[in-house]
């Protein structure tokens, strides 16, 4: 079995930054990631809150992150994690095809994976005019006419970069209000290819020739129902932990990991960091913080 001292779960923010704190320290570090290296920043159009980085790609991002670790020594590998089993000084990481690892010391930054448009024939649809990603797929929609459900940073974000290729943009929201930075607002107020509609809730999909034309929303008031003429559908309706794979014992009730100030759970030698732990902001600049963190932890320890 490989031994490291300490093994990352997840090549996100959280897990890279985590994994240049850790080589800096001098310690053995594998990081495995499931996806694609630097998480969900792969799939971000735009950072625009990043200390020091006034404005910057998602994806140019995640490639410094993932070179700042490789360049350190760090081991980074592709695989999906089946469990965690501890022993009194040891924790086996143990992945789906067989292969497993061991280390005294585990950080768990998964981060979150997006929810599912729940209407009828969304699962069937999706790839087919459904999308969670608009930086992967916004380039099929130019000139085109799109909606985004939703209305955190994540929808008005992507809403601005799918103005930017789409006709027009229609974004529907189930409050009267966004959940969203007031300067992102700002941007979505000014935008003449824009359309917001509020107090609303996507209820089906209008399917003609075996392609979305459009989408049923229903008034969360009335309960009257309009159809948005669009030919793609990009929900951004939030999100889960990815959790599954943990033991119970380190979970809330809604699957996220708590953990105390050093990153530390309720299990010995297991640390938790990013978007998938319980906290009250849900940002890159966090995410590298709390990677940061759990990282100088386990050094300390290991002095």
């Amino acid at each position: 079995m490989n031994k490291y001292d300490v093994i990352i779960i997840g090549a996100g923010p959280a897990g890279l930054s985590a994994a240049v704190y850790a080589r800096r320290a001098g310690l053995d570090v594998l990081v495995i990631e499931s996806e694609v290296y630097g998480g969900k920043l792969s799939k971000t159009y735009e950072i625009e809150n990043y200390p020091g980085i006034r404005k910057i790609q998602g994806l140019e991002l995640a490639q410094q992150l993932t070179d700042h670790a490789k360049d350190l020594g760090a081991e980074l590998i592709t695989g999906e994690v089946k469990e965690i089993v501890c022993s009194d000084d040891s924790k086996a990481v143990i992945l789906k095809n067989g292969n497993e690892y061991e280390a005294p010391y585990v950080i768990v930054a998964t981060g979150t994976k997006e929810r599912m448009l729940d209407v009828p024939h969304a699962e069937e649809y999706t790839g087919r005019g459904i999308s969670y990603c608009a930086v992967c797929d916004g380039f099929f929609y130019r000139n085109r006419k799109v909606a985004v459900i939703g209305g955190g940073n994540s929808a008005l974000e992507e809403s601005l970069y799918l103005a930017s290729l789409a006709e027009k943009v229609t974004i529907i929201i189930r409050r009267d209000v966004f959940r969203a930075e007031a300067g992102l607002v700002g941007r979505i107020r000014n935008n003449d290819r824009i359309d917001v509609i509020v107090k609303h809730l996507p209820d089906s999909l209008r399917i003609e020739d075996g392609k979305i034309t459009g989408l049923v929303i229903k008034d969360t008031e009335s309960g009257e129902l309009e159809t948005i003429e669009c030919d793609g559908i990009f929900p951004y309706i939030g999100a889960d932990p990815c959790t599954e794979f943990l033991d119970s014992s380190l979970l809330d009730e809604n699957g996220y990991i708590i953990v105390n100030e050093d990153m530390s759970t309720n299990i010995d030698g297991i640390y938790a960091a990013g978007d998938c732990t319980r906290k009250r902001l849900r940002q890159v600049v966090t995410a590298c913080s709390d990677g940061a963190i759990a990282a100088s932890s386990i050094a300390g320890r290991m002095k």
